[in-house]
């Protein structure tokens, strides 16, 4: 777990995506899987499965990300490149943010953002200002392995972006 510049990946959207997802950084295992939420024990695909209205979890992954695309879902983060030991939000400095705005202005569908976790919310809000206005803004409990609240406790909140759908 080193120190170095770690990078996002690029967003999975597009013109048909209604809600889109921003978590803050990918972890150290998603960075060397080169997947979202590649951690087994991040409760993200556990969380997104009833709002995608499919099972996500026992897909392969690029079949869990072209669900989540049918459904009108897409994912991205909040920073584009930071440093970072470890994968703990906490840990984040150094950081550059992604470009949010310009790719909201892409997403003619969009009605909501859902944050994953209150560093996304924090910067992601901040990046997105006025571009925020008109899209419901959805704060979602953190599906990291380390925000340790069970999915049970977690589900309601995730559940309501269906509303979006």
């Amino acid at each position: 777990m080193s120190d170095e510049l770690k990078r996002s990946f690029p967003p999975v959207a597009g013109p048909d995506t209604r809600v889109l997802v921003l978590g803050s950084l990918p972890g150290e295992r998603s960075l060397a899987e080169r997947r979202y939420y590649a951690h087994p024990q991040n409760q993200f695909w556990r969380l997104m499965s009833p709002v995608a209205g499919q099972d996500l979890v026992p897909l392969p992954y690029e079949a869990r990300l072209a669900a989540l695309r049918v459904a009108g879902i897409g994912l991205w983060d909040v920073v584009a490149q930071a440093r970072r030991t470890g994968s703990s939000d906490a840990a984040i400095r150094d950081l550059a943010a992604n470009d949010l705005a310009s790719l909201v202005a892409t997403l003619p569908q969009l009605r909501a953002i859902g944050f994953n976790g209150g560093t996304a919310l924090r910067h992601g809000m901040a990046q997105l200002g006025a571009a925020a206005n008109g899209y419901a803004i959805v704060p979602l409990p953190s599906s990291s392995p380390l925000h340790t609240v069970g999915v049970a406790a977690k589900q309601a909140a995730w559940l309501a972006l269906a509303n979006y759908l």
